[in-house]
């Protein structure tokens, strides 16, 4: 009979593997890499990210990374953004690129129909090669020779169909400005990785997430039909307690479920609440605060794990030289773990407003 992990074991396991039971003497690209794809839609939340899990992170070290082309920007997992190592971004979008594919169809097919999507996909690739584009200024170009199509719809097609990179100022902490985007190929001077399998993607997935359903894995990845895949490798299974089978790397570490797990800032999109299906979700969040962080927009709200589960959420309100980290409890705490957030909550202050003159800790 497989083993049983509690809720809490479970919880444990999934902390470590997410470098959020201590913080993690690494390098911030070895971090990027044994994370496995960082959501990163907006700018910032992959630099709050990696401060909330590494001993030794500042900002110019993810911002050196993005310059120098080891990590990149760019659609994967679920057909959004994500910063990952630039030998995952090779390896993860062949094996992607159908479930992109069918992605882009569900949402564009009308606007597609008809067309030659490979076609497209070679004019979009070559006008990106000649020069970095925003999304506006490719459809543009695009529908010079479309010009029945809508530009959002061409320029959305070559985003799923060709591996565009966001290419830096984008991405680096305190620049704005719209994404302008290159091919993977010719910005990292490298192919695709035609080699890659989905057998190491659930390796390196269960090393990031585990332990792990099968629909968590196709929850992470938006692939489907991973089932076949996973019952032909060698891993080892457990099962919740409400029954639901679990995968596991045999050699991985699962921490016992009286482990103390620190007070933590998550980011917006933070992938730990994005990374698991229904029946295993529960593992980081209940369920009866989910509306209260997955909000209609489709905006996920940056959290505060206390315990090593989401207790509430933050944001920083600033003003006149003055930064405040709000913070909305859904549950009680101890005194002990309020004097916990206020510390962490100074020390992340510290990190995400540390021009402001007075900074301050507030809940609400």
């Amino acid at each position: 009979m497989p083993e049983v992990l509690s809720r809490r074991a479970l919880n444990r396991a999934t902390l470590d593997r997410q470098l959020l039971l201590s913080r993690a003497e690494l390098p911030a690209f070895e971090a990027v890499r044994h994370l496995y794809g960082m959501q990163a839609q907006a700018p910032d939340p992959p630099y709050i990210g990696l401060w909330s899990r590494l001993a030794a992170f500042g900002h110019e070290d993810l911002s050196r990374l993005l310059h120098e082309r080891k990590v990149v920007r760019l659609a994967l997992m679920r057909s959004t953004i994500h910063l990952v190592a630039a030998d995952d971004c090779l390896a993860l979008r062949p094996l992607l690129r159908p479930m992109l594919v069918r992605a882009l169809l569900g949402s564009r097919g009308k606007g597609l129909a008809g067309l030659d999507l490979d076609e497209l996909a070679a004019a979009g690739r070559a006008l990106v090669e000649e020069g970095p584009l925003t999304f506006g200024e490719l459809g543009e170009r695009l529908r010079e020779r479309w010009p029945e199509r809508a530009p959002a719809d061409l320029a959305n097609a070559v985003r799923n169909t060709v591996a565009l990179v966001q290419v830096p100022p984008r991405g680096i902490w305190g620049v704005g400005g719209q994404p302008a985007h290159t091919s993977a190929e010719v910005w990292l001077g490298r192919p695709l990785d035609g080699r890659a399998s989905l057998e190491e993607m659930i390796r390196r997935y269960l090393a990031a997430y585990g332990p792990a359903a099968v629909m968590d894995i196709q929850q992470w990845s938006g692939m489907t039909r991973l089932a076949e895949v996973v019952k032909g490798m060698e891993l080892r299974t457990f099962v919740t307690e409400e029954g639901a089978e679990l995968v596991d790397l045999p050699e991985a570490s699962r921490p016992g479920p009286d482990t103390p797990a620190p007070v933590r800032y998550l980011s917006e999109f933070d992938n730990m609440l994005l990374s698991f299906s229904e029946r295993t979700r529960t593992r980081i969040m209940a369920d009866e605060h989910r509306a209260k962080v997955f909000t209609v927009n489709g905006i996920i709200k940056a959290t505060v794990l206390v315990d090593g589960f989401v207790r509430g959420r933050w944001k920083v309100a600033r003003k006149r030289g003055e930064a405040v980290l709000e913070v909305e409890l859904f549950q009680p705490v101890t005194a002990e773990e309020r004097a916990a957030l206020e510390r962490e909550g100074m020390r992340m202050l510290d990190f995400v407003a540390g021009s402001a003159a007075v900074r301050d800790v507030r809940f609400g």
